[in-house]
């Protein structure tokens, strides 16, 4: 099977609103000015990413109403399900460096090939997570907290997004197909389709508005898998018609393994990395249960609140891969290079700015979650230490996101491997055990981590040795 290249396709397109549309998604990323291109390719990221952010942390604002044991519980929950997510994203990011430096070499065919073994990829990730979300979720939760309340809205809010979890893991994998080949439009749309539906769905699921049963937690949970099903239809009619610029066809499909392997090869290092990331909030909660729901509770206010700076600046990290596995797949390492910078810049200039407002008005926006005094005392406190670490984000996100897309997963996961070893975990076990820090020690060791993931970032990715990659 042979597709066009993007320059065949552009050319002739009409001049109305679709046709700049189809000149948007085909447009070839390896030429023209760097800092349009990678504002391009990253905005609509941007937005599908902060409505990624945006749907749970509402989530947490209704289910707030709840109390601060229901939001502890859906918290310890949500950090599991990231972690199962990491993996997932691990694995696409392979897929992400295998169809950009394809699109970038002109070769269409391996970069469909690789979309179809990516489908299969996550069909079984699907069906493992539904069986762990089955048979394991109290067990995990219980591992957390011994607090029965806590233990039982984690269970059973865990179980729902494990056996759903097939929603969300085509998703990620659809989206990442389209981003991959140069399309953040199509992704963007959808998000905003199936975000704007969950947002207005939760309410009326969590507290039995109009025609709808009370569910209480359940009703985020079962929100969370009826909006990412309709973002899962939504991607298939894109990826399987018109509009996208890697069709999907499984016309004339054979397995082959070697694919696989190279998704996995690249991808593992990335997967190991996502693991870790989430892993340390995994045993962080650990840490933090013996100081109470109230604490818990603004530990994950402020994981929520941070992730409106995570968003953009892996947005744009994104948007920096892709051009990074274009250029090199078009031979042009020093475009790659100077994206990727470009990248950083922007994503400082923002976090400096968004993360002084949050410290700034953090009274305010906590009082979204909760007006509870003592879970605005702690959160005020983890939301200021966590400003050390927050304006670090640029060089940590962005250039791992680059690294990824250049295939070089290794050492972004050697970086996530040390910092949580030697830096996050055992700073929060001793800064609380031995001085009179207190659960205050756990943030300090968060932002420690952050800072030091953010320098050694820099300093390898200067060595250049990423651009010499084989995928």
């Amino acid at each position: 099977m042979t597709l066009k290249g993007p320059d065949e396709i552009i050319k002739n397109q009409p001049k109305n609103a679709d046709g700049m549309l189809a000149q948007r998604i085909k447009k070839d990323w390896t030429e023209g000015n760097i800092f349009k291109n990678l504002w391009l390719i990253s905005w609509p990221m941007t937005v599908t990413q902060t409505l990624m952010s945006l749907g749970p942390t509402i989530d947490m604002i209704w289910v707030g109403k709840l109390g601060e044991v229901a939001i502890a519980g859906v918290g310890v929950s949500g950090v599991v399900v990231q972690l199962a997510q990491g993996a997932m994203m691990g694995l696409t990011a392979g897929m992400r460096a295998l169809i950009a430096r394809s699109i970038g070499a002109r070769d269409n065919e391996t970069a469909l090939r690789v979309a179809q073994h990516a489908v299969i990829i996550s069909a079984v990730y699907a069906v493992l997570m539904a069986v762990v979300g089955h048979f394991f979720a109290e067990g995990i939760i219980s591992f957390i907290t011994t607090d029965p309340e806590i233990v039982a809205i984690g269970t059973l809010y865990m179980r729902i997004e494990f056996i759903g979890g097939a929603t969300i893991t085509f998703r990620m994998m659809m989206d990442a197909i389209m981003q991959a080949s140069g399309d953040s439009v199509n992704p963007m749309q959808i998000a905003i389709i199936f975000r704007t539906f969950h947002i207005l769905l939760c309410p009326f699921m969590i507290f039995g508005w109009w025609i709808f049963p009370e569910l209480g937690v359940r009703g985020a949970a079962f929100t969370s898998i009826i909006a990412q099903s309709l973002g899962v239809i939504l991607g298939l009619r894109v990826l399987f018609g018109a509009k996208s610029r890697l069709k999907l066809t499984f016309k004339g499909f054979k397995f082959d393994f070697s694919i696989i392997w190279r998704i996995v090869r690249v991808g593992f290092p990335a997967l190991i990395s996502g693991i870790q990331r989430t892993l340390n909030q995994f045993i962080l909660q650990k840490f933090l249960a013996p100081y109470g729901a109230a604490v818990m509770a603004a530990h994950q206010i402020t994981q929520r609140l941070e992730m409106f700076l995570f968003m953009p600046a892996m947005s744009f990290g994104m948007g920096a891969g892709v051009l990074v596995g274009q250029n090199l797949g078009a031979k042009k390492p020093e475009r790659a290079e100077k994206s990727a910078w470009l990248a950083v810049a922007v994503v400082e200039i923002f976090v400096i700015i968004a993360a002084a407002l949050l410290v700034i008005f953090s009274g305010p926006v906590i009082r979204l979650f909760d007006s509870d005094p003592t879970l605005d005392a702690v959160t005020r406190q983890f939301i200021q230490i966590a400003f050390f670490g927050w304006i670090f984000i640029g060089f940590m996100f962005v250039l791992m996101n680059s690294l990824q897309g250049a295939g070089d997963t290794l050492p972004t996961m050697l970086i996530q491997i040390s910092t949580t070893w030697l830096i996050t975990i055992p700073f929060a076990y001793i800064l609380p055990k031995y001085t009179n820090f207190g659960a205050v020690g756990i943030r300090w060791a968060i932002t420690a981590s952050a800072i030091v993931n953010g320098i050694a970032n820099v300093i390898y990715f200067r060595t250049g040795r990423w651009k010499t990659r084989r995928v």
